[in-house]
């Protein structure tokens, strides 16, 4: 026969001795003194847009805390005899209302929230007290203990968002904070999407060559790929640092050998989005600099498939800077141009108007133009500019390979030719490359810093 247990008697479950509740539902619910630990909260995010949040106090606490809550849509007031002039700058364009005066008794009764901030603790503590007659979780500025809320070290970034309490140590819990929100930013902590992750193409910019130098956002992107497609000039250590799920394919375009088509290109974008893939388009420098980047982008919308742009660093400025040649200086350069050398003067399919270009006086920035050098260098001298102009050429800039070499229009050719200098390289033509060349111990620092 089952054993029965008398109606009132003490009941044990899982090892905690529980009775029947002798008082009302309502004396139940009222604040205990059930022994608890000082640092134990419960981490919960507060969806605060529309409703009211009051923030007692016009000072610096108020200042750090009131932008928060503005980006979470709360509708904030504050209460305070002074402000700020960042906070009074708030509400002059409507973001925020204001009480201009000390506080009472009943400013928290539509409250969903309240900050206690002022510099004197008998009003914080008469704000927490009103909120706990409330109900109103309240976070006083001057006494955690006495908080019915703490405040964490947030972050966000990519919509994550990064919250971390630290035992009532504030500084341990921003360091956690950075630590995390600058690992996601890098990309050297992934966040992939997986319930909403839409298909798509992302052309992204790689930068010069140095897998540092690639943006924040592309190496986001490339978290998030599915299938990259990558260029030759694209950095290569970026590619070993996908997982093994991800599809890499080869879209090298090699001087005078194999060469992945446009067209192919394009179909391979389109064909693997529509498959729900997430599509990186990894390109060396920027998209939009003689990368093909925007024919990408029409091809995308002509198929319909969603396509976003990460811009890169470009190789006409970076590869100079690290370096050691500026493009511009002050009293030398009012003007850089950048120009594609892959045709040579006089070529009918050539856009370049190199006889205007021989009347500037500031710099030339030409790419892809090694093979073509020694007849853009005649051009330039047979249309006017100075034999003696100093020239720049920097193969594989920014990367191991680097290799620089200094001469003249005149001489950039020969140069050239018996240095081995191939491409991909970067030629810098102008009185800056003069003004560089002066100041070698600086251009030697610069050229092994890598930014």
């Amino acid at each position: 026969m089952p054993a029965t247990v008398p109606r009132g008697a003490p009941v044990r479950v899982l090892g905690r001795r529980r009775q029947r509740p002798a008082g009302s539902y309502r004396q139940s619910m009222q604040a205990t003194d059930l022994p608890h630990s000082d640092s134990a909260v419960y981490p919960l995010g507060l969806r605060l847009a529309g409703r009211a949040v009051v923030v007692v106090g016009g000072g610096q606490v108020a200042q750090r805390r009131i932008p928060g809550l503005l980006a979470a849509g709360a509708r904030v007031t504050v209460v305070s005899p002074w402000l700020r002039p960042a906070l009074e700058g708030r509400v002059a364009l409507g973001e925020m209302a204001w009480v201009a005066r000390g506080y009472r008794s009943g400013d928290l009764a539509q409250a969903w929230y309240a900050l206690a901030a002022t510099d004197d603790p008998s009003v914080n503590a008469a704000v927490a007290d009103e909120a706990e007659q409330h109900r109103v979780f309240c976070a006083r500025a001057d006494d955690a203990s006495r908080s019915t809320a703490w405040t964490p070290a947030s972050g966000r970034h990519d919509g994550v968002t990064i919250a971390v309490h630290a035992d009532c140590d504030p500084r341990r819990a921003a360091t956690v904070r950075d630590g995390v929100v600058e690992a996601l930013r890098t990309g050297d902590l992934a966040a992939p999407r997986h319930r909403r992750r839409d298909p798509g193409v992302v052309l992204v910019g790689g930068g010069p060559g140095d897998p540092e130098l690639i943006t924040l956002a592309g190496r986001r992107a490339l978290a998030e790929a599915d299938v990259v497609i990558a260029d030759r000039l694209a950095p290569a250590a970026l590619l070993e640092e996908l997982p093994p799920h991800v599809e890499v394919i080869d879209a090298a375009k090699l001087p005078r050998g194999r060469s992945a088509t446009q067209a192919e290109i394009n179909r391979l974008l389109v064909e693997h989005a529509r498959a729900g893939n997430r599509v990186v388009r990894l390109k060396g420098g920027d998209p939009f600099v003689f990368g093909r980047g925007f024919e990408e982008v029409l091809a995308c919308a002509e198929a319909g498939v969603p396509c976003t742009v990460v811009p890169g660093v470009t190789s006409a400025i970076s590869v100079p800077e690290l370096a050691g040649v500026p493009v511009t200086h002050r009293g030398v350069t009012h003007e850089m141009t950048v120009v594609s050398g892959h045709l040579p003067p006089g070529h009918p399919h050539s856009l370049v108007e190199w006889p205007a270009l021989a009347r500037l006086r500031g710099t030339l920035v030409l790419l892809m133009a090694v093979e073509n050098l020694a007849a853009i260098a005649a051009a330039l001298v047979g249309h006017g500019r100075a034999a003696d102009t100093p020239v720049a050429v920097i193969h594989a800039g920014s990367t191991a390979s680097e290799r620089r070499v200094l001469a003249t229009l005149s001489t950039v050719a020969e140069v050239v030719e018996r240095e081995g200098i191939a491409a991909p390289a970067t030629v810098v033509i102008g009185d800056v490359v003069a003004v560089a060349a002066t100041a070698a111990g600086v251009s030697a620092a610069l050229s092994t810093a890598r930014v």
